[in-house]
């Protein structure tokens, strides 16, 4: 096995909006090499930097590629979104190590591509200020004329316990509704729309709303009611015409497994970020392809967790399409080397070491 140990780790938070910041980390090898990772959105960016600071002790002289036991030694299910974060950015990076000192992309180590590109959907969500439907329509057609064949929205955020317990469409259900008829209309039937419900509905309500929308020919539904209750997930999987997307706030081996057990779900979004990077990424992803359940990763991210999504996605059979995050900053292209090149929709795969970039902002 070859063998190249950590020496130390540095992180940086970069400022990007009130949805959250990106957190970066550099991890340095004793020959010099340096891998990248991110640990953005693990709820409380000082917590993260401190359970890195906390693992610091233990990861330095760490082999690697010694990847099964550094996962085993570290990464433990009970532990908190903040802690696992923390992990997943730095596993990222260890792969990063791996990739540049064997001077190969990283989908190598992971069995080799299965394509050659990735497919991207634009979530236009927090980019979208003006909420009204006109505000919708306008992103998703400035995302579409930039090549992307897909677009993401969350028309309901309006959508409060209050509407969902009297049992019928209230005017914020029917504004979710006119905003996704917009979208529609503007970008025409041969772009794919995805929509977003952020778990605001119960079984009965959902199952409705989706039936107003029957005429859209939505690409997924997603995370259209909470997941404490699988059964209630299979009921309305069973009981809508289109497919079901949920996950992203899931991050162990055992919790994606109830969902494919019993949910009964189309799509799952695990987020590199959360589910112990890369390894966890495709452990999930091999879990799925048993099932028939494909892979569409959870990525409202910066850069660094992008390139990481994409070397996994690569080598993934059951993979299906990839979140973006759409318009959040201008300065975006900057951060790393090369800047991320999005064309028609989708990312090249790259041949060269690692991740396939550098970051600059460190």
């Amino acid at each position: 096995m070859p063998t190249l140990k950590i020496k130390s780790i540095e992180t940086e938070i970069v400022p990007v909006n009130h949805r959250g910041n990106w957190l970066f980390i550099r991890l340095h090898a004793e020959d010099g090499t340096v891998g990248i990772g991110e640990a953005s959105h693990g709820r409380d960016d000082e917590g993260v930097k401190h359970q890195i600071e906390t693992l610091k002790p233990r990861i330095v002289g760490w082999n690697v590629f010694e990847f099964e036991n550094f996962r085993g030694r570290f990464f433990r299910e009970s532990e908190g979104h903040t802690y696992h974060t923390a992990y997943s950015g730095i596993e990222q990076a260890m792969w990063d190590l791996a990739g540049k000192a064997l001077e190969i992309p990283i989908y190598q180590l992971l069995g080799g591509k299965c394509r050659n590109q990735i497919r991207l959907y634009a979530n236009i969500n927090r980019a979208t200020v003006d909420r009204s439907p006109q505000g919708f329509a306008k992103n998703a057609k400035q995302a579409v004329s930039e090549g992307f064949t897909a677009i993401k929205c969350a028309p309901f955020d309006g959508v409060s316990v209050s509407d969902i317990t009297k049992g019928t469409l209230t005017p914020a259900i029917h504004q979710g509704i006119e905003r996704i008829r917009a979208i529609r209309t503007t970008i025409g039937p041969e772009v794919d729309l995805l929509v977003d419900c952020h778990s605001r509905f119960n079984p009965g309500l959902i199952i409705q709303t989706s039936k107003a929308l029957d005429d859209l020919n939505l690409f997924w539904i997603e995370d259209p009611v909470p997941l404490n209750d699988l059964d209630a997930v299979a009921h309305v999987s069973q009981s809508t015409s289109m497919p079901i997307a949920t996950g992203e706030r899931l991050r162990t081996l055992t919790e994606f497994d109830r969902l494919l057990k019993y949910g009964r779900v189309d799509y799952i979004l695990p987020d590199v970020k959360h589910v112990g990077g890369l390894l966890g990424l495709k452990k999930i992803a091999t879990l799925a392809e048993t099932t028939n359940v494909r892979v569409t990763p959870h990525n409202p991210s910066g850069p660094v967790a992008t390139a990481a999504s994409v070397q996994c996605m690569a080598s993934v059979p059951n993979f299906g399409i990839l979140e973006f995050a759409w318009g959040e900053v201008d300065w975006r292209s900057t951060l790393v080397d090369p800047s991320e090149t999005i064309i028609d929709g989708f990312i090249e795969l790259s041949t060269r070491s690692g991740l396939s970039i550098t970051l600059s902002s460190l």
